[in-house]
Parts: C-alpha cells; sequence; structure tokens
C-alpha cells in the first residue's frame, strides 16, 4: 500500500470517529420556526468543526474509493462503481415517494425547498430527475470505466500495423496497467526486432548489393529465386592486387589477411564513389560492375592513386600494386546454385575475357588496360590519353582483342611522353604483329630512350631481341 494511500486512511477514520461524535450538533443547529414557518440554522463552534470534519469525511472517503477502484480488476470496478450510486439513488427514491409522510424538521425543511406538498405531488416530478441524472452517471461512469479499452483497441491496432513510435498510455484500473506493461513490452520487441531486420538488410547488402536486386526488379534477398536472371550491357572491371603472394611469404596468415583487407578497404569505398558496386572479391582481387564505361575508367584512376597513397603510409612492408582491366559488353545478372545454397553473381564471355586481360598487366607491368568495346562505348567527347597496347587472344581463343592502356594513371610529365610517343608506340606494335622484329625493335628502342619508364615498351623490346615477333594475335 502506497504511503499516501496510508495517510488518507488515517485522515478518512479520524473525521468519521469526530463525524459521529459531532454529528448530533450538526444535527441539533437546524430546526424549525412554528411562528416563521421557516427553517432555521443556528450553528454553535462544535456544529461547525462537526461540518468540517463531515465534508473531510466526505473527501477522504471518496479518494479512497477512487484508489480502491483502480485496484480492482475491470468486472469488480464496473461493479463496486456501480453499488454505491444505485443504494443512494434507491434511497433517495424511497425518500421522496415517502417524502409527504415523514414528520421530522429535516423533512420539513427539504419539502419547502423541493416545493413538494401533498397537493401538487411534485415529489415524483423529483423522482423522476433522480432516476434521469441515475442513468445519465452510469452512462459516463461506463464510459470513463471504459476509456482504457479504447485506448487498449487503438494501440493494438497500431502495434498490428507496427506504427508505435512512443510509449503505450492506457491508464485505468490495475488490470489496465498490466496490460499496458505488457504491450509496451510487445512494442519494445517489435522496434528490437525491427531494428535488426534494418541492421540485417544493412549487412545483407553487404553479400547481396542493392543494385543487384535493382537490376533484377527484386526490393529484398527474401524475393530472390534461383534462377532470376536479366540481361544488360555492362561494364566490368578486375582489379588485381599484384605482389600480394611475395608478401604473403613474410607473413602470418593473420598479418597477411590484415594486409591484403587494408588495400580492400581502400579499393571498395572508391568503386562506391563512382557509381558502381562489387559482385565479388576474388582473394585479392575485385570483380566490380558499372553501368557507365567512363565511370570504369575514372574510378581505375583514383584507384592507382590511392594504391600509390596507401604505400606511401606503409613502413617496413612492400609495397603492393594494382593491375586494372575494363570489358564492355552483355552480362547475366543471375541466382546460382541450388536451394540450400544460392549465390548471386554475373556470368558472361566479357566477365572472363575481363578477367583474362588482367594477364596483360602482370606480363608486361601496365597499370590500366581496357578492350576496344569499352572505348566504342566511350562518348565521343570524353577526353582520355591513352595507347593501343596490342592485339592479343589468350589461351585456345580464335578471336583475338584490341587492348589499349589507359595512361591517366601517370604523374603528368610521364603521361606527357608516353603521348608524344604514341605514333611511334603504335607503329611499333603493328610492325611486331607483322613479324618485322627489326623495324617494331628500332622504334621502341627510340621509345625507351624517351621514357625509361615504359614497361610495355621494355617487353616488347625483349619479345623483339628475342626474334619472336609476328604472333597475330599475340598468346598469353
Amino acid at each position: 500500500m502506497k504511503t499516501s494511500t496510508k495517510i488518507w486512511g488515517v485522515i478518512f477514520l479520524i473525521s468519521l470517529i469526530f463525524s459521529f461524535l459531532l454529528g448530533g450538533s450538526v444535527y441539533n443547529s437546524i430546526y424549525f420556526s412554528n411562528e416563521t414557518g421557516n427553517i432555521i440554522f443556528n450553528f454553535s463552534a462544535l456544529a461547525y468543526i462537526g461540518l468540517a470534519f463531515t465534508i473531510i469525511n466526505f473527501i477522504s472517503g471518496n479518494v479512497l474509493f477512487i484508489r480502491f477502484l483502480l485496484l480492482q480488476p475491470f468486472s469488480r470496478l464496473l461493479f463496486f462503481a456501480t453499488v454505491p450510486v444505485t443504494v443512494i439513488s434507491a434511497v433517495i427514491c424511497f425518500y421522496l415517494i415517502n417524502i409527504n409522510t415523514i414528520p421530522n424538521v429535516q423533512t420539513r425543511f427539504v419539502r419547502q425547498v423541493l416545493n413538494v406538498n401533498p397537493a401538487n405531488n411534485n415529489n415524483y416530478l423529483w423522482l423522476a430527475l433522480v432516476v434521469i441524472l441515475y442513468f445519465v452517471f452510469l452512462f459516463i461512469s461506463f464510459k470513463i470505466a471504459c476509456r482504457p479499452l479504447k485506448k487498449v483497441h487503438d494501440s493494438v491496432r497500431r502495434l498490428s500495423s507496427g506504427r508505435v513510435s512512443g510509449d503505450i498510455k492506457i491508464g485505468g484500473s490495475k488490470q489496465f496497467l498490466t496490460i499496458e506493461n505488457g504491450l509496451n513490452k510487445i512494442n519494445e520487441n517489435f522496434k528490437a526486432k525491427e531494428n535488426l531486420i534494418k541492421k540485417t538488410k544493412i549487412e545483407y547488402e553487404k553479400y547481396v548489393p542493392k543494385q543487384f536486386l535493382k537490376y533484377l526488379g527484386k526490393n529484398s534477398i527474401l524475393e530472390l529465386e534461383l534462377g532470376n536472371q536479366v540481361q544488360k550491357e555492362m561494364t566490368t572491371m578486375f582489379v588485381d592486387i599484384h605482389n600480394s603472394t611475395a608478401t604473403s611469404t613474410t607473413l602470418s596468415l593473420e598479418e597477411n589477411f590484415n594486409y591484403i583487407n587494408s588495400y580492400l578497404n581502400v579499393v571498395s569505398p572508391i568503386i562506391r564513389k563512382f557509381g558502381g558496386f562489387v559482385d565479388k572479391y576474388l582473394g585479392d582481387g575485385i570483380l566490380a560492375v558499372f553501368v557507365k564505361p567512363e565511370n570504369a575508367l575514372e574510378c581505375s584512376v583514383a584507384i592507382t592513386k590511392a594504391v600509390d597513397n596507401k604505400n606511401k603510409s606503409i613502413k617496413n612492408l612492400p609495397n603492393l600494386n594494382v593491375g586494372i582491366s575494363i570489358n564492355t559488353g552483355e552480362v547475366v545478372f543471375g541466382i546460382v546454385g541450388e536451394e540450400e545454397r544460392k549465390s548471386p553473381t554475373i556470368i558472361s564471355d566479357a566477365v572472363n575475357l575481363a578477367s583474362k586481360m588482367n594477364d596483360f598487366n602482370k606480363y608486361f607491368g601496365s597499370k590500366i588496360i581496357f578492350s576496344k568495346r569499352t572505348l566504342n562505348s566511350l562518348k565521343i567527347e570524353y577526353p582520355l590519353a591513352y595507347r593501343y597496347a596490342g592485339s592479343l587472344s589468350f589461351e585456345d581463343d580464335k578471336e583475338y582483342t584490341s587492348l589499349f592502356e589507359s595512361l591517366e594513371c601517370y604523374d603528368k610529365r610521364k603521361r606527357e611522353k608516353l603521348e608524344n610517343d604514341k605514333t611511334m608506340f603504335e607503329q611499333a606494335i603493328r610492325y611486331f604483329n607483322l613479324g618485322k622484329c627489326h623495324q617494331a625493335k628500332e622504334l621502341f628502342q627510340k621509345i625507351l630512350k624517351n621514357t625509361r619508364g615504359d614497361k610495355v615498351a621494355y617487353m616488347y623490346f625483349n619479345k623483339c631481341e628475342q626474334n619472336i615477333c609476328g604472333e597475330a594475335p599475340l598468346r598469353l
């Protein structure tokens, strides 16, 4: 029991005792004057004190009664709320019916106030008014008592729609307080699960990019089904970290894992920045997809510069270099695997070719190469420094692929030298493809005098010295 309730209980008992003790003084202070025919009030000091204790007793009794009602279940609350007013109304009705036959002074005062006498029978009008007031009181009482039910109904409806933002407030008796606590726990659990779903969705997007879902016309990973596929022309980019194998021999497994991840953490945000997404990580490499080839080329330049900066910030560990190959073509976005293990991926000859093109970077030491299909897909006005790097075939492919090297990744001074030698370099490659090793060797030798750091020209020069030119296309 609350302390305040105990205090009200003490006040009620004390006021009740004094009301009984001083009730006679209050009763005797009201009498009827035979001379004037009026009721006379002659309150003494004790009568005023008794009247005050009666009022206090009435107020404290009602406070305790309301608190008693709030502790009851809903069914008992309705019963105990209506019993007192029903009893009081019944007593008043009985009193009004017999008011003309009761002889005491107080009744004579009531008859005078209500203008009731045996001749007019106004007591029945007052009786009807009491009955009407009784039903009005019942209606208001039931409406107030049932207000928490309406709040429960509204709260459950809102909960079912998942739209409850703050705490649920119901009020009412103790039983409704229990319901309120239960609904708030349900709401908290709902919010916790909703947050978990949001976090899970965010985590899923790290495994299945949202762009992938968009291309398949899906809104959630739950909608993906085995065999879902769509064909689009896209630009794929393979980013391969070179020298990672040599580096791994000097590190523990955990250190090597963290070392490679430190580079992937540099590359991946750049891909997203330029509108692409990572389809998959291939150990120390990345397969990324772009809608526009321009974005892929700009992204490749940004990656090479970011990796160079990363190398400068790392001490006591070998530098890593990246080779980037870009190809444009029709790809199929789809879900492969079986029902117990599904995997989103892209499948296409264009993707396979982009992967194989990285062999050129490894062999010739170039940084960024792209296919003729990518070059033809660029906007005519798109500014790009590049050069033809050769016509190559891979493994048992019958068709050859024309590759181009992007010069945008080099510093300004080297890029200008490479651009000045572009015509000579491309002519040398044509001689090489025609089997004219002597002419090709002379041109490559001039290029190397101008730009000693031209690794592609150096590798072609070595092949000319070995007299193995004339492989058109060159096989890797």
